[in-house]
């Protein structure tokens, strides 16, 4: 043994440094061991943990985003497409008008005058006013037909004037002349500056389509003879005795609908309009399936080589889709349509289903990022920490063995409790928090924040999803309580009057929408005598319902005062009149019965015949003559008629949504199935008379949406 600077070399001192210093060095070395294997299974953990937030955060957004997409698309399409119909609804009802009144004055032809219709005079251009023209050697002055038909002048001005839908409005006889109103009189001369007076008018696609449909027609889309601009034509035929005489209907320019499909084309969602014949008519795509071609050139859809296609065109022409996952072109869309059940037309939405996963897809990138960014920040800070605890081994071997257990042990327990959170977290649970055991000071803390961030984001992501949703659904129950409140303004006790014994009343009403502009009323205004009141307002939704309901109390209030029948119809559209700013018109028919002698005194605002029942007879339409609608033009007077209501007689009463209920094949029920259901059972009192018409509309319209409200009132007497 040698002693050197206090030391013994060989001595039992220098084995007990060896063996604290082999003691010290293998639980280094363990520790080192043990550290290499926590920070591997640590970061593979992290890794794992990290993947599957990823995986629950891409789900939970996908299927948020598909379910508010299916909510929010389907509705507005439906919305969309209840709009554009809306715009063709008006101009059908402005035919029907024109159609009644020249209906009226052909069979009432030798009660008119003769009015007189110049040519077109380039001079009026810009001005409103009826202008003739007539077939190739046709002699206007050669028939008396011109005379007759220029007491329409005023209609067709006071309708085009009221109406901002309306290209013109015209009648065409079949003599071959034509009186038509706008205000484009420059636009009829020819190249040499010569006035045109020629007129194909028994050749035009409206006239024949409405003389071979004997109703209702809409043309496909046209260019404008005198304008070159697109748009479609509303005609219906006009008859006498059974014969044709004319053909009235009205232009209308399709300019609105093509600049707002125009404009629907953003971020990868865009609108586009199909017709009746299952082609794009109306579209922003330039190329593809879904762009609009020419007439000669555009293809059915409905016969489609795509499947999926040609079976999603079908059902939104007739119904309202739910969203539909297509492939269009090699792109996935997703896709939802609604029928415009006035023309047969239906608005087509789409978003491509790549551009719906863009905010999953900046979430996870944001993800990646912070995670990267953490990652690279935890494996700095162990890389220091082992080098520290190398020069802390080598300077103080025990304390060093000592410090690298402290720091393992401050290392591991906040990452294995962040671990354990992470994994806990799944769809419904994505709260991540700080607590103080992740406050470290380090790294680990830095980690814990971006995950905790990332937390806070999803959720609030979601929590603004789901105010969203809870705003739809407020809306939804403000609406039905709009519906409970208008059918609280009808009507709806029944049996209406128990201790009158001399007549049985019944009434329903079912909207189309969730309010409706139908209504009904019925009240005694003495001991003596029932007011009846049928009415139908313009227009659907809200708007309508506020309509009604100011109609109905105006109409009632009249009525109470002891006005006669037309009396009461000239008071209440003089008050509307006076503050129709939005030109809101209503059709009634109102009528009085004396119940002791069953005579009825009424009179008609433009609404439907009324249908009677004689005691020992069967049903029949009873055709009074109309007055124009309320609300359409001030000073209107109406006139009365009476007939007699025999004990055993009932009185049917309706709005023309029961007679116009359109099925899948665009057929309307019509007056004979109204009276076919009716003489079902003639003796039948009057509630279940309303339940077998209403049994007999439903059957025949079957899975067809109601686009009308549906309005009956029946009065049988005892």
């Amino acid at each position: 043994m040698i002693k050197k600077f206090g030391l013994t070399i060989g001595g039992l001192q220098q084995k007990i440094l060896n063996l604290v210093l082999i003691f010290v060095l293998a639980i280094v070395g363990i520790y080192v061991a043990v550290a290499v294997y926590q920070s591997n299974s640590l970061t593979k953990t992290v890794d794992e943990a990290s993947d599957e937030q990823q995986k629950s955060i891409a789900s939970v957004s996908d299927q948020t985003m598909e379910a508010v997409i299916s909510s929010s698309l389907t509705k507005t399409t439906a919305m969309e497409a209840y709009i554009a119909d809306d715009m063709f609804a008006d101009v059908q009802s402005d035919v029907k008008t024109l159609q009644a009144f020249a209906t009226g004055l052909f069979e009432n032809s030798e009660s008119f005058g003769s009015r007189s219709v110049n040519y077109p005079d380039p001079s009026l251009d810009g001005k409103v006013t009826a202008q003739l023209q007539h077939e190739q050697g046709v002699d206007p002055n050669a028939t008396k037909t011109l005379g007759l038909i220029g007491n329409m002048s005023d209609v067709m001005i006071a309708m085009y004037q009221s109406s901002d839908k309306l290209d013109s409005c015209f009648i065409a006889t079949a003599d071959g002349l034509i009186v038509y109103v706008d205000d484009r009189s420059g636009s009829y001369v020819d190249d040499k500056g010569e006035v045109i007076k020629n007129f194909d008018v028994r050749n035009r696609p409206w006239y024949k389509g409405a003389v071979e449909k004997k109703g209702l027609y809409f043309t496909g889309i046209e260019l404008d003879t005198s304008t070159g601009i697109a748009g479609l034509v509303c005609a219906a035929p006009v008859y006498k005795d059974g014969k044709l005489v004319a053909v009235v209907g009205a232009d209308i320019f399709l300019t609105s609908i093509s600049d707002y499909v125009n404009s629907s084309d953003k971020q990868g969602g865009f609108v586009c309009v199909v017709n009746d014949e299952g082609k794009v008519v109306f579209s922003p795509l330039k190329e593809g399936t879904l762009s609009p071609q020419l007439s000669s050139e555009s293809n059915d859809l409905r016969n489609s080589e795509n499947a999926e296609l040609a079976a999603f065109v079908k059902k939104a022409l007739s119904e309202r889709t739910g969203l539909e996952t297509i492939t269009v072109d090699g792109k996935e869309y997703y896709l939802t349509g609604a029928p415009m059940g006035t023309v047969g037309w239906a608005v087509v939405s789409a978003v491509e289903k790549q551009l719906t996963r863009q905010p999953t897809e900046t979430m996870l990138t944001q993800y990646e990022q912070i995670n990267d960014k953490s990652t690279e920040e935890f494996e700095k800070g162990v890389s220091k920490s082992k080098q520290t605890m190398l020069v802390s081994t080598l300077v103080v071997l025990v304390l060093a063995a000592v410090s690298a257990l402290f720091v393992a042990g401050r290392i591991v327990k906040p990452i294995e409790h962040m671990t354990k959170r992470i994994y806990e977290l799944n769809g419904t649970d994505l709260a991540f928090e700080m607590q103080d055991i992740y406050r470290t000071k380090d790294e680990i803390e830095v980690l814990a924040q971006a995950f905790a961030t990332l937390s806070k984001r999803t959720r609030d992501y979601i929590d603004q999803i789901t105010k969203i949703t809870a705003e739809k659904e407020r809306i939804g129950a403000e609406l039905e309580l709009a519906t409970r409140i208008q059918a609280d303004m009808l009507p709806n006790i029944f049996p209406a009057f128990p201790e009158r014994e001399e007549f049985d009343i019944f009434a329903t009403m079912t909207p189309a929408k969730e309010v409706g502009g139908d209504f009904y009323d019925f009240f005694l205004i003495d001991d003596d005598h029932l007011g009846m009141v049928m009415a139908d307002v313009s227009g659907k939704g809200v708007p309508a319902a506020l309509f009604m309901m100011m109609s109905k109390i105006l109409v009632n209030n009249f009525a109470m005062m002891g006005s006669s029948p037309a009396k009461v119809l000239e008071q209440t559209n003089t008050q509307i009149c006076k503050n129709n700013d939005e030109e809101m018109f209503v059709t009634v028919w109102f009528g009085v019965l004396e119940i002791s002698t069953g005579k009825i005194t009424a009179a008609n605002a433009g609404h439907e015949y009324p249908i009677i029942k004689k005691a020992d007879g069967s049903f029949e339409l009873f055709k009074d003559k109309h007055g124009f609608v309320i609300g359409g033009m001030k000073g209107m007077r109406y006139k009365e008629y009476e007939f007699t209501l025999e004990k055993g007689g009932t009185l049917f009463l309706y709005t023309d949504g029961v007679a116009e209920a359109t099925n899948s094949k665009n057929e309307l029920f019509g007056t004979d199935r109204m009276l076919a259901a009716l003489n079902q059972d003639p003796t039948a009192d009057a509630k279940t008379l309303l339940l077998n018409m209403k049994n007999a509309v439903d059957e025949f319209v079957g899975e067809a949406p109601q686009f009308d409200d549906l309005t009956m009132l029946g009065v049988k007497l005892m």
